[in-house]
Formats: structure tokens, sequence, C-alpha cells
């Protein structure tokens, strides 16, 4: 059978824009309480995904003071299928629940022509599934970077990659002052 979702959660999009701002790091390791604080989400939920994200072979951590994650592979190399993959793991967009053998008036044993084979229920949506895989799949991180780049201000780039730089130019001095 093939591999399925569940419902897409809020981690696959926190997750997606944080490897987006990963993305435009220029290999300089952020982690993940920098990400969410940028983005205005909860540093704690975005630090359970990251392990995710690790596992799956997208990112690479590195520790001490100027640690952080980084991208594992170029962006282009990233599908957004392989993020929500890593992410929520394989549970079904549609979980049957069988229910067309347990019609009234089969009593308790349905006859074999209703419960032989797929229900054509499933059927729909399993192949509704497998359409959104593939678009999935045919998508990247730098697919979503460059629709970015359009629609962003020139100067955006330039003023997400400072707003890093001064938090990681913070982790320093505060390094240094520990020691």
């Amino acid at each position: 059978m093939d591999r399925v979702m569940a419902h897409l959660t809020t981690s696959v999009e926190y997750g997606i824009h944080s490897l987006l701002w990963l993305s435009c790091s220029n290999d300089t390791p952020l982690s993940s309480r920098e990400l969410a604080q940028f983005q205005g989400i909860s540093p704690t939920f975005v630090a359970k995904i990251f392990p995710k994200l690790e596992k799956a072979g997208i990112v690479t951590a590195s520790e001490g003071v100027r640690g952080g994650y980084v991208l594992a592979r170029s962006p282009k190399d990233i599908s957004i299928l392989e993020i929500v993959d890593a992410i929520e793991g394989e549970k079904p967009l549609f979980d049957c629940q069988e229910i067309r053998g347990r019609c009234a008036v089969f009593g308790a044993r349905p006859p074999a022509w209703a419960t032989n084979g797929v229900c054509a229920i499933h059927a729909v949506l399993l192949r509704a599934e497998k359409a959104m895989r593939q678009e999935l799949a045919r998508e990247s991180l730098a697919t979503i970077g460059r629709a970015l780049d359009r629609k962003a201000p020139s100067k955006f780039a330039g003023e997400v990659q400072g707003w890093f730089a001064g938090r990681a130019k913070s982790r320093s001095r505060q390094q240094s002052v520990s020691e």
C-alpha cells in the first residue's frame, strides 16, 4: 500500500517556515529558539520539530555557543513531501472504518459483495491523497524560497540576515561574559 499522511498540522507550517529561513542563512547555524523568536511562535514547539527533521536528514545540528541547525542538503533537493513525512510520520489522511459492513439490513454477517475490495469512498480518498503526495514531492524548499524572493522587497533578505546576525553576536557576547 502507498505511504499515507495525516492531516497536516501547524507543525508542518512551522517546520517549513523555519527551514525556509535556514535556507537563507548562508550555512550559518540558527537555533530553534532564534527561528521561533523570528517568527513569533513557541520556541518549545519549534524545538520539538527539529529532532524529527534531523533524523530525516533534512538538517544537521552543531553544538556550542555558535551552534544550531543548518540544512543538510541544498533547498532544491529537499521536497515538501519529505518535510511533511519527517514531521507528521506515516498516518492516513483518511482512516477508513469499514462501516459499509455494518449496514442494519445485513445483521451480524454482511454479504461478501458489500465488503469485497476497497471501499469506493476509501478509493476516492486514496487517489486524492496520491495526487497530493505527488504535488508535494514535485515542490521543494527552493521553490518556496523563489516565491518569497519574487514577493518580498529586495532589501528583505538583508534585513533577515541582519536580524539573525545580531542574535549570533549576542550569543557570542553572552558566552564571552560567562567564561
